[in-house]
């Protein structure tokens, strides 16, 4: 048992709220005049300040396209699918793309009929798009949308990438779904075509 303290300013004492502290007398150790125990062999506590909610660390994200993600696209050019086709958007390749062909009607000539399709193994939570166009053949607005299986899609996002050659990157609103649909509208190309060197979409796989 400690010995009884006297009821003195004890110099350099302090108690929670940071104000110099009288000890009232006691069998261990001093009061503050808060009710704090007070000690001489502690360092000195942080003054009492509200709680302050610290926000969560978000969660990470990963790449939700895999092996098992089944992907469809509008067109390839010429039909060359060992050149240009879709498996070139995820093969992590600088040398290879996707080469969409050019609308075949009149209407879509901006490029409005190009797009993908992603069909997902497990459901997921969608939150970033990453995509790397060839500079000339971009889309000026990527439309998103997905829905959950057995659903109709329904618009997620509207995006509006430069004209550059580089990867460029989007947050999106968050949404589970199964099934995702990128279309690209508004052509840089005379002839409505779209090069895509990089598709990523990363979010949380639930």
């Amino acid at each position: 048992m400690l010995p009884r303290v006297p009821p003195v300013l004890l110099g350099g004492l302090h108690c929670c709220s940071g104000v110099p502290s009288v000890a009232r007398g006691s069998p261990m150790l001093p009061r503050c005049p808060h009710g704090c125990w007070v000690s001489p062999f502690l360092p000195l506590a942080d003054p009492i300040s509200p709680q302050v909610a610290r926000p969560q660390a978000a969660m990470a994200v990963e790449p939700l396209i895999c092996a098992d993600t089944a992907t469809r696209v509008s067109s390839v050019l010429n039909r060359d699918v060992k050149q240009f086709g879709k498996k070139h958007m995820f093969d992590a390749s600088e040398e290879t793309c996707w080469n969409s062909d050019q609308p075949r009607c009149r209407s879509c000539l901006q490029g409005t009929c190009q797009w993908v399709t992603l069909d997902f193994p497990r459901t997921v939570k969608v939150s970033q798009l990453h995509i790397q166009f060839q500079g000339g053949f971009s889309s000026r607005l990527c439309t998103l949308e997905g829905c959950r299986a057995g659903e109709e899609l329904v618009k997620i996002s509207a995006l509006y990438p430069e004209d550059i050659n580089a990867m460029q990157r989007f947050q999106v609103e968050e949404t589970v779904l199964d099934k995702l649909k990128i279309t690209f509208e508004n052509s840089t190309d005379f002839f409505g075509r779209i090069v895509v060197y990089h598709l990523g979409v990363l979010g949380e796989r639930l």
